[in-house]
């Protein structure tokens, strides 16, 4: 095995790998196709290039991208180091210069004496020294096929159309209830009151109901079909549309349209009325732990505060925490929980390494992390040391657990409290919630810092 290790792909993930390599004395052979070739969405030569908002989010750490920077603060990440150098007012966000922080960023690889930079297009995936692949999501087209043939065709998905995710603790379930489509019409032999206390103690919870009247239903309607929606890439739209609907296209179809497709009422009845609503909206449970549920069918181009806005309408969700917003687009990004162990490796192949989006992580600050993870181990590795994971109960440990816990219903994420393990003892006032969560999480970084 070679004395170095290869980073495929010079973005957030890969750089943010090559100096956790570097710092440890091990040399670095860090590839980027630009400027020879460039992705459709970027345009900027340098590394670590930013393509969409140059927002990091929020530094405050009841909010779970905050909490993640600050570990990440802990942990030494040479890219949270220059965006906190090259900050722009944004109020309690971090956002930043995106040109002056691509160009530091470069400049700063540059200088590392064990770090090659190599400006070409990879097109076999090596196999004689220990690799990190971090292409991110638009991976070019000739990696892409030899990811594929690594990983098996089928565990590569190639577009990302995913549906809003919330928090269940957020869910007001004095509206919603527990039930699979028919498990809980009324029986024809049940009194009121028997048919509710069986309904209270159905143990199916992988599904919750969410009813609409009329009256909400064509409020939520009307508000639906005239939301903004986010503008595709060209490149984008074709491939999209032929494989899934959003939710705003099928509603102008039609006002019933939803209402006789994902949002049909049959097989279901209010337990507020012990009538049949005029529409249901289902949420899935979407993780094992059972804190986060999607909506199912919901697959939107929404912008994210016209998801906030109109999906709050629905019954149940006036008060919401969305982990996630819906989104349709082109991601590269492999079944992980399947792929991956826990120490970010391939669980077939010691040698490589994933990092970034094409894990299955979303953002740019859980992208850092994850080339961050990456980097530590894939020192680890060559070393022949005992690989790291980090505590569940941080962001990081939460996210690196999250892309490799077995998932049938595997998406890309972002950094959320959701993926925590729960605090041992109940928090109702949020806030507070986030406040202890994220004083347990910074007193495990301590103690490995």
């Amino acid at each position: 095995m070679k004395d170095f290790i290869n980073v495929i792909g010079g973005g957030l993930a890969g750089c943010e790998a090559a100096y956790q390599i570097s710092k440890r004395g091990i040399k670095v052979k860090l590839y980027e196709m630009k400027p020879i070739k460039y992705s459709p969405a970027h345009s900027n030569s340098d590394l670590a290039e930013i393509v969409c908002s140059n927002s990091f989010k929020s530094n405050l750490l009841t909010n779970a991208c905050g909490l993640l920077k600050e570990e990440l603060r802990m942990l030494d990440s040479l890219l949270i180091k220059i965006a906190d150098e090259t900050s722009v007012p944004a109020g309690q966000a971090l956002a930043v210069d995106r040109e002056e922080f691509s160009r530091k960023v470069t400049e700063y690889i540059e200088n590392l004496d064990n770090v090659e930079i190599i400006k070409e297009e990879v097109t076999e995936i090596p196999d004689d020294a220990i690799t990190i692949i971090a292409t991110g999501p638009l991976t070019s087209d000739v990696l892409f096929e030899k990811i594929s043939k690594l990983v098996g065709n089928n565990e590569l998905h190639f577009y990302d159309a995913a549906a809003p995710i919330v928090e269940k603790s957020s869910i007001n379930m004095n509206i919603a209830f527990y039930g699979d489509r028919y498990s809980q019409e009324k029986k024809k032999e049940e009194s009121i009151e028997e048919w509710k206390e069986r309904l209270k103690n159905q143990e199916d919870t992988s599904y919750i109901n969410l009813p609409f009247t009329k009256e909400e239903y064509l409020k939520f309607y009307n508000e639906l079909v005239n939301a903004e929606v986010v503008t595709l890439h060209e490149f984008e739209k074709r491939e999209i549309f032929e494989g899934c609907m959003p939710i705003e296209v099928m509603a102008k179809r039609g006002e019933d349209t939803i209402r006789f497709g994902p949002l049909k009422p049959v097989g279901f009845d209010d337990p507020r009325t012990g009538k049949r609503p005029y529409s249901v909206v289902q949420l899935r449970q979407d993780n094992t732990s059972g804190t986060l549920y999607n909506l199912v069918g919901f697959q939107t181009n929404l912008k994210f505060g016209e998801q906030k806005r109109v999906l709050s309408m629905i019954p149940g969700l006036e008060n919401a925490e969305f982990v996630k917003y819906g989104v349709m687009h082109r991601n590269t990004y492999i079944n992980s929980p399947k792929l991956l162990n826990k120490e970010g490796n391939l669980r077939t192949n010691n040698n490589i390494f994933f990092a970034g989006q094409i894990t299955g992580v979303e953002g740019y600050v859980e992208s850092i992390a994850s080339g961050l993870f990456a980097g530590i181990n894939a020192v680890k590795e060559l070393k022949q040391e005992e690989k790291i994971t980090f505590p569940k109960e941080t962001v990081i440990g939460a996210l690196t657990n999250y892309v490799s816990s077995p998932n049938e219903k595997f998406q890309p994420m972002n950094a959320n409290f959701g993926i925590l393990p729960p605090l041992e003892e109940k928090v109702k006032d949020k806030k507070k919630r986030y406040e202890e969560m994220a004083r347990r999480s910074l007193r495990k970084m301590q103690n490995l810092t």
